[in-house]
């Protein structure tokens, strides 16, 4: 059998199944879709199938790799995002961009002040996982690294953080 007939064959066994497990750790179909398309085109793009000792394994490592990753990526682009405004001036603009008047101006003033005294309400772990990332720019690897902790409670850290941060700053956002 050659080597097309051989993914064709591994798709049609697999497919159901695998789109089942991912399925059950993803939010929507859209996404268990998108995962197991990851899949197969990391199947795809195998030299040798020989290579692998049980295909069904390797896919459902592939998968669970893809899932994590999938989670780890969304969790960073909404802690990128998470100062974006829906319309117009996002906060990131407001926060870091030069005040065009004297109302801009106002609003960098009343959020900046709004934003300290949030973060000086988050535990000092929290604060700094936020502050080191959004704030000064550093990467969660490298935080992780320089506190010898995991990636994972570093992101835990911020997750809490940015929680807090967007029920504090509802209320100013809504109202500019």
């Amino acid at each position: 059998m050659g080597r097309e007939e051989d993914i064709t064959e591994s798709v049609q066994n697999n497919r159901n199944r695998l789109f089942g497990f991912i399925r059950k750790r993803v939010r929507s179909d859209e996404d268990a879709e998108d995962i197991l398309q990851e899949v197969w085109f990391q199947l795809s793009r195998l030299i040798s199938l020989d290579e692998i000792e049980n295909l069904s394994a390797w896919l459902f490592r592939v998968a669970r790799n893809r899932i994590t990753d999938f989670y780890r990526k969304s969790s960073e682009e909404s802690y990128d995002n998470w100062l974006e405004g829906e319309e117009g001036m996002g906060w990131r603009e407001i926060l870091f961009g030069v005040p065009e008047n004297a109302i801009d101006e106002m609003y960098r003033e009343i959020f900046w002040e709004t934003l300290m005294k949030a973060l000086d309400e988050l535990p000092e772990n929290q604060k700094e996982a936020f502050v080191r990332t959004e704030l000064e720019g550093m990467k969660l690897r490298e935080l992780a690294e320089q506190k010898g902790e995991s990636i994972k409670t570093i992101t835990s850290r911020k997750s809490y953080a940015v929680k807090h941060l967007r029920q504090r700053l509802k209320e100013l956002y809504d109202e500019l």
